[in-house]
């Protein structure tokens, strides 16, 4: 079939056509061969361009299309969508990135980033003009899904999941639910404990017919795809023993909600471990907990004041934890208005390198303040320093506010208020692969477009196992990470991208280089023709073209990417 293709230029409100001229991009591509016709648009994605798309479509019968724009992360299934509303099929469109790849990376060369423009515009045309007519892959989907974690997040992603009709199988190592909410004294704005929320929930859990409560498991090993999730389960509820049977669940989706851990303090930061007196925020808690009487004892003596050091473990300078974990400036705020509600006496000290306490959480810090909190902000790179002195605990601090006067206090007891870290023991990252950001954290693909789902199709994530999250905001992803997994496994089937590998089975020695480049475990080995072959699964198959350049035969192809398509475009590019 002769080519007919429609290219759409962008300016993009000045992002684009302030460094690139898209009229000397429209004039150079005009009459390349195929290219029926050429314009240009301030906004590509504007509802007024995509009817005139719909419109030249349909009136000049094209049948391949190309928009050059900003990232095909923002806008791929835009244009998609709106070549198939005009009949068109959706892989007749090609995206060249004209933005990222030209006008932001070259704003200080204009010509350049024009002449670079040209050429991904020309390349572009070279992969539509070998375009074709493709179809999703269909596969059924069991209509279940594993909920790995029963911290708030998991518990509410598996209501919300049984709620829209799913079967949930709810897991967690523990012998019981809860994770860190169990640690938590009050929740805000509600001012019940984690211990009451927990409780609450668990009753609400009993009498939910669609979830499976599996307390005291750990997944050992999992296999299959997106639908088709295949989960091997041990009991763990008694260290040391290894006679529980294993069980295999069968679900269409994961949701991974496996929490935080907090920061552990090294050995003498800030006195940890060396002074008494010197605790966590978690064991300053349970200590505060634990008062029966009229008066805060702790370590052999009555507590008459408090110090709290703030962002221990998060916002280092020179360690790893650059982030703000989010949560800690609340908590210790929420804990050190405990303590003067018990004990209204006490000197309350807040060494911090500013507060954040966002959202309803600034009525803590106003009401920390009423009560006669002193709070004193610190340099970033010059710490509080903690002495022992005369069996008193001694802290010397620079204050900000004051001009960076040193300030000396002297204290019963050094609140360590510790940040969240990444749980250390990975095991549900390495079964899945699940990607880690710089903060070692699970990295979602987009923080605003896709924010729950993973590179690994099928497998979602929830709460402040991919990045510090407070309760309310867990809950909130929960219910984001529920509505995408329902949305997996709701109909019983599901659509895949058509754009995966094959090989040529002619060719095919089976060496297995390809199977060992292949980060989705999605090739394998079959006897075929007397012979044995790579076979790939295309439900697991993520197109990404690993297996293409190891094989030595040149058996493999990945389709819309094959080596002619790839080769056209090279050829333009190197004019």
């Amino acid at each position: 079939m002769e080519k007919r293709i429609g290219v759409y230029i962008c300016a993009c409100g000045g992002n684009i056509s302030d460094y690139v001229d898209i009229e000397k991009v429209k004039e150079s591509i005009t009459g390349e061969n195929a290219v029926l016709l050429a314009k240009t648009t301030m906004f590509a994605c504007g509802d007024a361009n995509q009817k005139d798309m719909d419109s030249d479509i349909r009136k000049n019968d094209l049948n391949g299309i190309v928009v050059a724009s900003c990232s095909p992360k923002l806008h791929l299934s835009t244009f998609r969508a709106v070549s198939e509303r005009a009949g068109l099929n959706k892989y007749n469109y090609v995206h060249a990135n004209i933005r990222e790849q030209a006008s932001w990376a070259h704003s200080d060369d204009k010509p350049g980033a024009t002449e670079k423009a040209i050429l991904l515009v020309k390349a572009a045309i070279a992969k539509a003009r070998h375009a074709s007519s493709l179809e999703p892959i269909k596969i059924k989907s069991k209509k279940s899904v594993a909920v790995i974690g029963a911290g708030i997040a998991g518990i509410k992603a598996a209501q919300a999941l049984s709620a829209m009709g799913d079967k949930v199988y709810l897991i967690e190592k523990e012998s019981k639910i809860g994770g860190n909410l169990l640690n938590i004294n009050r929740v805000n704005p509600e001012s019940e404990t984690g211990e009451e929320i927990v409780k609450r929930l668990s009753k609400e859990i009993e009498n939910e017919e669609n979830i499976t409560l599996l307390t005291g498991h750990r997944i050992t090993s999992g296999s299959g795809n997106i639908g088709d999730f295949v989960l091997t389960l041990k009991g763990n509820n008694n260290p040391g023993e290894d006679n529980f049977p294993e069980k295999e669940i069968n679900v269409g989706s994961v949701l991974v909600a496996t929490g935080f851990e907090s920061y552990s303090p090294l050995t003498g930061e800030y006195g940890y471990g060396q002074l008494p007196g010197v605790v966590t925020l978690a064991q300053f808690n349970k200590l505060l907990k634990g008062q029966n009487g009229m008066s805060f004892v702790a370590f052999g003596k009555e507590v008459k004041s408090v110090a709290f050091i703030y962002c221990v473990g998060s916002r280092e300078i020179k360690g790893d934890n650059k982030y703000c974990s989010r949560y800690c400036c609340s908590a210790a705020i929420q804990s050190a208005l405990d303590l003067s509600e018990r004990f209204p006496d006490s000197d309350i000290y807040h060494l911090t390198r500013g507060v954040r306490s966002y959202g309803k959480q600034e009525l803590l810090y106003k009401e920390a303040n009423r009560r006669g909190d002193l709070f004193i902000q610190f340099p970033d790179k010059e710490p509080p320093v903690i002495e022992e002195k005369d069996d008193k605990i001694i802290i010397k601090v620079k204050d900000i506010l004051s001009g960076k006067r040193e300030l000396e206090a002297e204290t019963d007891i050094v609140v360590l208020v510790t940040g969240m870290v990444p749980v250390q023991d990975d095991n549900t990252g390495s079964i899945f692969k699940l990607p880690r950001g710089r903060d070692k954290f699970y990295n979602e693909i987009h923080m605003k477009l896709r924010p729950v789902e993973t590179a690994i199709d099928g497998v979602t994530i929830a709460g402040a196992c991919q990045g510090p999250k407070n309760a309310s905001e867990s809950v909130n992803s929960a219910l984001a990470a529920a509505a995408k997994s329902h949305s997996l496994v709701s109909t019983g089937e599901l659509e895949l991208e058509p754009i995966v590998a094959y090989v040529d089975e002619d060719k095919c020695t089976w060496c297995d280089e390809c199977s060992k480049a292949c980060p989705f475990n999605a090739i394998s080995v079959i006897e075929m023709f007397q012979k044995s072959i790579a076979r790939i699964n295309k439900s697991t198959c993520k197109g990404c073209g690993m297996c293409l350049p190891v094989c030595p035969t040149d058996a493999i192809e990945l389709i819309s990417f094959t080596n002619k398509e790839i080769e056209d475009m090279i050829d333009v590019l190197s004019q």
